[in-house]
């Protein structure tokens, strides 16, 4: 035991002189090599911040009321706790899971039952919320135990997203330079999260010594793919191989193989996905959208013959319940989703497009900065308040603010308050119109001495644009958001369609002898009048004019070419052009002109998968924009007639039975058909639940869209719900007054009749 202590004081001795006379390289993998701290500093950075969330409240939960797992489950759960990188343990898990439902039965007692019972003198006897908040608690508890899972599935989905790129990326460097450490750190850093912070992790662990080398670390992290994607663990062991082959020839085959691999197998994958996309689809939209809108046909006629049911009961169905359920299955159909494309925010990967989220008003020289927030707050506080006028009315003045335009003996039309109506004047036109309350006792319906209310068209007709702000409120937001980012990338992806042409001429530039700097002025002048024309001759002019080298004139962060057109791909592509020139022009001429086939094969599979997701893409884009606005909008105005109609009649029946007397017939049979109504829903509140049900649909619609067609594309999502919130909302809020009003003039017309 002491000579071993002796070896080691030894040994440590000699590599502190050693170190101390040589220089501690060791922690010097290369001039990008990545440390401990830089991987913690950037998972803080890049972790989601719901992520983020959740680990304080495992955190937070696990030490209030410690819950261990099922022993059976820990493996699964601490698989999925690792792939999502978050620093919680199973029992925090467990107990959040135990506490959050707990938490919501208390509230719901608190708030449903206890503290309306306390401010009614115990008159209160509902249960309704009550009742809710157990079932939600139900409901969430395995959920919140699923949800590691459910967060890893989400995870993978991103990170699988990217996972042809970066294949890309791993086979491109390793072409000029055999190393699988570097080629893995080029990966990282060309890549956006979440796949950049696995890299980062695959070379962390090396770092901090839990593996000896980077094919022993990469190996583990491979096999949490073994059940997911099997081809990129195929494609990362072929190039794995690659390092293993005698001759050249043999080593580069190994490398294009396994991007061919990675190519193939991801559109037969899709392509099973696309056929096997219609039937899930089909019942999302049957059970999602068709039936409960065209069940809100006979809800009028439901509510009128059950007095106890309320808007708020409707409201809890519609705009909570479905949404949810709509929500689940399209992220379940999105978690099937294969291996595929996915872009990335570039105002996230580059803090110097983060500017271009505001709106951006020029002033001269100077640029004021204007946060979409604001205008889409006041735009939303506009329409809002629009929208709850009627209720404002009636809380402030009463039935006496209950407006109407009336017909005097005349039959001239004027506006006046409802107090001041004569007994000589019928209503012709109500804003709200509230109407008396009606309890079931003893087998009819009797006054309670409440009103209910506004049934009044006006008061309809104002309530569109409580969905109208929400709806053009929130697409404002996400719209001006995204509006300034998305046209430079807009601008950056058509350089990437017909880069890879521009990238084998500056190749065969390259391969005729010429340097770089001549080389870009070559291929600009060629192909001058396009966009890569463009982008060779701003760095040709960086070279010239500004008297930049090559690297600079490309990659300076204020006058360089990637400024304008900010695209990973294009900048990888420099970056080999870069490393392989150092080794001659005949290596970078050759490591270019393949980097521009990688990018005709994955574009060619790119537009096959686009293909394929067509017909289904273009269904879900038409029930976004007409067909689920349209229904709906024919909905509420069906809706307002129906409820129109039931309450000239039960006022018409009214006076017939008061004309008729209680013992005749007339007024025995008019009573009894009255005491079978109830006051119904009001259109008001009606018409608002199912405008905000159109918006929510819209928004998961949307999301699932950009999901099955662009993956993980976080800024194409912001752009598309921008838009299509607003043209949808607007489109449901135009049928919608439309058909009140024709309809209401046909109530009209019956019920004078009659």
């Amino acid at each position: 035991m002491r000579v071993d202590d002796e070896l080691e004081r030894f040994k440590r001795r000699y590599a502190d002189r050693l170190s101390s006379e040589l220089g501690d390289k060791s922690s010097q993998r290369s001039s990008s090599g990545i440390q401990t701290q830089d991987y913690d500093n950037f998972r803080k950075q890049y972790l989601p911040r719901r992520l983020s969330w959740y680990e304080k409240a495992c955190n937070a939960s696990e030490k209030l009321f410690r819950i261990s797992p099922d022993k059976k489950k820990l493996p699964e759960i601490e698989e999925a706790i690792d792939i999502c990188h978050l620093k919680v343990t199973p029992a925090g898990v467990t107990s959040f899971s135990f506490l959050v439902p707990v938490f919501i039965i208390v509230l719901s007692l608190l708030l449903g039952w206890m503290l309306p019972y306390a401010l009614t003198s115990g008159e209160y006897t509902g249960f309704f919320f009550v009742i809710f908040g157990l079932l939600v608690a139900a409901s969430v508890a395995i959920p919140l135990q699923k949800l590691p899972f459910f967060l890893a599935n989400s995870w993978r989905l991103k990170a699988s997203n990217q996972m042809v790129l970066c294949v890309f990326y791993v086979v491109t460097y390793m072409r000029h330079t055999s190393n699988l450490e570097l080629a893995i750190d080029f990966a990282a850093e060309h890549l956006s999260p979440p796949l950049s912070i696995d890299l980062k992790k695959i070379i962390w662990n090396i770092e901090t010594e839990k593996y000896d080398s980077v094919k022993e670390s990469l190996d583990n992290y491979l096999m949490s793919w073994r059940n997911w994607n099997m081809e990129f663990i195929e494609s990362m062991h072929l190039i794995e191989s690659s390092l293993y082959e005698s001759s050249e020839s043999r080593r580069v085959n190994a490398l294009d193989k396994s991007l061919k691999v990675m190519l193939d197998e991801t559109y037969e994958k899709m392509l099973h996905y696309a056929h096997n996309l219609k039937s899930p689809l089909t019942t999302l939209h049957m059970l999602g959208i068709i039936m409960p809108i065209l069940g809100l046909v006979i809800m009028p006629l439901v509510v009128s013959f059950m007095s106890n049911v309320r808007w708020y009961h409707l409201f809890v169905l519609y705009n909570v319940v479905l949404p949810l359920g709509v929500y689940y299955l399209g992220k379940n159909i999105l978690s099937t989703r294969p291996t595929g494309y996915g872009e990335s925010d570039i105002s996230e990967a580059n803090p110097a497009f983060k500017k271009y989220r505001n709106i951006i008003i020029r002033v001269g020289k100077e640029e004021v900065r204007l946060n979409p927030a604001f205008v889409a707050v006041f735009v939303f506080a506009v329409l809002f308040l629009i929208g709850i006028t009627p209720l404002l009315l009636w809380a402030s003045w009463g039935e006496c603010g209950d407006y109407v335009v009336a017909e005097d003996s005349y039959r001239s039309t004027s506006i006046m308050n409802r107090c001041d109506l004569g007994k000589d004047q019928q209503v012709k036109f109500s804003l709200l119109d509230y109407r008396d309350e009606l309890e079931d006792k003893d087998g009819s319906k009797v006054r309670t001495g409440g009103k209910i209310g506004p049934y009044g068209l006006g008061a309809a007709l104002l309530s569109l644009t409580v969905p109208l702000a929400f709806g053009v409120g929130g697409g404002l937001w996400y719209r001006l958001r995204s509006k300034n980012v998305i046209k430079i990338r807009k601008k950056a992806k058509k350089l990437e369609q017909e880069f890879a042409t521009a990238l084998f001429q500056l190749g065969n530039r390259l391969g005729d002898g010429y340097p770089s700097e001549i080389a870009f002025q070559k291929v600009a002048e060629v192909m001058e009048g396009t966009i890569s024309g463009k982008f060779f001759e701003l760095v040709s002019m960086n070279i010239q004019k500004n008297g930049m080298g090559v690297e600079k004139a490309i990659f300076d962060p204020h006058k360089g070419a990637l400024v304008y057109y900010p695209s990973n791909l294009i900048e990888s592509s420099m970056k080999v052009l870069i490393e392989s020139s150092k080794k001659g022009p005949l290596i970078a001429s050759q490591a270019v002109i393949n980097v521009s086939e990688y990018i005709k094969q994955m574009h060619r599979v790119d537009e096959r998968l686009r293909d394929l997701m067509a017909d289904i893409i273009s269904s879900m884009v038409s029930q976004i924009k007409f067909l689920t606005p349209a229904i709906a909008g024919i909905v509420v105005g069906i809706t307002s007639m129906i409820t129109q109609i039931l309450g000239n009649l039960t006022n018409s029946l009214n006076e017939v039975t008061g004309e008729a007397g209680a013992e005749s017939s007339i007024g025995m049979s008019g009573a009894g058909f009255i005491s079978s109504f109830g006051a119904g829903v009001p259109t008001f509140y009606f018409q608002i639940i199912v405008g905000l049900y159109v918006v929510q649909i819209v928004y998961i619609l949307t999301v699932l869209v950009n999901g099955i067609q662009n993956g993980a594309d976080k800024l194409n999502e912001r752009y598309l719900l921008g838009n299509n919130l607003i043209k949808s909302t607007t489109t449901y809020v135009i049928i919608a007054f439309v058909i009140m009003l024709l309809f209401s003039l046909v109530a009209g017309a019956l019920t004078s009749v009659t």
